[in-house]
């Protein structure tokens, strides 16, 4: 077919709400109980194939651990090594394919999605990932229908850049080429969306990928290459394999064809990644892309001028919304004296009246974390907390049925304090009371506290006290709100990504990540090329 093509115009999916004794709440609760009660084999998939390898690893819901949802296969070494040939002879007849039509599948994905499949994909997050149906609403469906609808439209916008000068005679071109080999994609367990679009982002762009998702994500992952499949994806595109993560990417990362890393998780895992492929520099093809967002400590920081009531919500909903296990949680909070007792007294009372419990029950705010390693982690964050700070609410934990902690704050005194600067990725915040007139000190120690720059807050109604945090957080973070909480980038609105140690900033559900798994081709061609050596000031 003959044409320039234009996708339709993106626009972000709207949320449900879920209302008490809505057709979508009973829906999403028939969906619940139905997945709840099945155990389904979760196997790789290679090619044209489901991959029944027998090493079986159950998954279990974070809110009732006794309770297996499925059964993951793991690959072994030489499964993924088919896995990689899959991707390689695949490739040259994706990459062929027009990017219209390319772009058709995830387009049809996002209608499967928005239709059919969102009360799968949603109940899948909830029981295997421990969110509440409103977290797994704007997560695994609004989030991700936006990823595949506006990635499509900024592929479009690359496609149609070209250059803009061609001089009589010369038609200049670029070609914006997949990149050659691979792309490895090693997904997280908190965010459904982000989980597929790691694999489907370089898909898009004439790549093909291997998809290594989170042991505790596998249940959706599953559902979503089922919802792939469905929506037309060709074999081999992207190969979806279970496994740990040194064990996959000890055959993936030294790959002669590894092209590219895609990675969201942990920023020592990030590190160790770049580690492996710069040792292994001589092996490749070409120099590997690498792309990823890691770890953060994110803040909120509140001037003497804050609004205290919407300082308050943006703590309570910021902190402990999914257990705190967002990349962009609020995890240390910075509140003046004239401002504490009033805050304190807020974010504790909102607290108290969220419902902690099972994911199935439609009313949870809070669930549980993820696994016992987890838990074990805020257990002993709690108990350092008890030691050398104050715990101003929470404080509790179970493990008995799941792995239950308590939405929790510890003031501390030092602005340094361990729990001020290390990750813990959980329903646990951190606040440091500072004095009123030190507001000029307080911001380069929150610039300069941790490693991270994922995300941060100002509140203040004072301009100029705005724009000096602006300044002087201006590296902090790489999403930056003024009178918000830190949480919920909307793609098409907020692109998402940090640097320092939360990674390169490639911005997830932007045009700037697309750009990354692509590689420029440039053509010219003469209509009319010289016929004599000679140039004219030879005479």
């Amino acid at each position: 077919m003959d044409g320039i093509f234009h996708p339709p115009q993106p626009s972000n999916e709207p949320v449900r709400a879920y209302a008490p004794g809505s057709g979508e709440r009973i829906s999403l609760a028939r969906t619940l109980t139905s997945m709840a009660d099945e155990c389904p084999d979760l196997p790789c998939r290679v090619g044209s194939e489901w991959v029944h390898t027998g090493r079986k690893v159950g998954i279990a819901m974070p809110t009732d651990h006794r309770h297996l949802i499925g059964t993951a296969h793991y690959a072994d070494a030489p499964l993924v090594g088919q896995a990689i040939d899959s991707c390689v002879q695949a490739r040259a007849d994706w990459a062929a394919m027009p990017w219209a039509e390319r772009a058709s599948v995830f387009l049809r994905a996002a209608a499967l999605l928005a239709g059919p499949w969102r009360d799968r994909v949603n109940a899948s997050t909830m029981l295997g990932q421990g969110k509440t149906c409103h977290q797994a609403e704007i997560d695994a469906a609004c989030e991700l229908i936006d990823f595949l609808r506006f990635n499509v439209a900024y592929a479009a916008a690359i496609y149609a850049e070209q250059p803009p000068v061609s001089p009589a005679g010369i038609w200049n071109r670029l070609d914006w080429r997949g990149l050659e080999g691979f792309v490895f994609a090693i997904t997280p367990f908190n965010f459904t969306s982000i989980a597929a679009n790691l694999p489907t982002a370089p898909a898009l762009m004439g790549n093909t990928v291997l998809w290594k998702p989170a042991r505790t994500q596998a249940h959706s992952a599953q559902v979503l290459m089922e919802m792939f499949v469905e929506a037309g994806l060709p074999p081999g595109v992207i190969n979806l394999v279970h496994g740990a993560g040194r064990e996959v990417g000890g055959v993936a990362l030294p790959h002669r064809e590894l092209a590219g890393v895609h990675f969201t998780g942990g920023t020592g895992t990030f590190n160790h990644i770049w580690k492996t492929v710069g040792e292994n520099l001589g092996t490749y093809r070409s120099y590997p892309r690498l792309v990823g967002e890691t770890g953060g400590k994110d803040f909120i920081v509140a001037h003497p001028s804050a609004e205290k009531k919407a300082l308050s919500v943006a703590i309570a909903r910021g902190s402990f919304e999914y257990q705190g296990q967002k990349c962009s949680a609020s995890s240390r909070v910075y509140v003046p004296k004239s401002l504490w007792p009033e805050v304190r007294e807020r974010v504790s009372a909102m607290v108290a009246e969220m419902k902690v419990g099972d994911v199935r029950e439609l009313d949870t705010f809070i669930a549980a974390v993820i696994d016992q390693k987890a838990f074990n982690t805020h257990r002993d964050a709690i108990e350092l907390g008890r030691k050398t700070g104050e715990i101003v609410f929470g404080g509790t934990y179970d493990d008995s049925k799941g792995w239950f902690i308590s939405p929790t704050m510890v003031r501390v005194d030092d602005p340094r304090h361990h729990l001020m600067e290390t990750e813990l990725f959980g329903p646990i915040v951190t606040a440091y009371v500072y004095d009123d007139g030190d507001w000029d000190e307080l911001l380069p120690i929150v610039d300069s506290t941790s490693p991270y720059a994922l995300t941060g807050a100002v509140f203040a109604n004072e301009r100029v006290a705005i724009n000096q945090a602006l300044v002087a957080l201006r590296n902090a973070a790489g999403n930056f709100y003024i009178n918000d909480k830190p949480t919920g980038a909307v793609v098409g609105q907020q692109p998402f990504g940090g640097a320092r140690g939360s990674g390169t900033n490639d911005k997830a559900g932007a045009k700037t990540n697309l750009l990354r798994w692509t590689s420029p081709h440039t053509i010219k061609e003469n209509f009319n090329p010289p016929t004599n050596w000679r140039y004219p000031y030879l005479g």
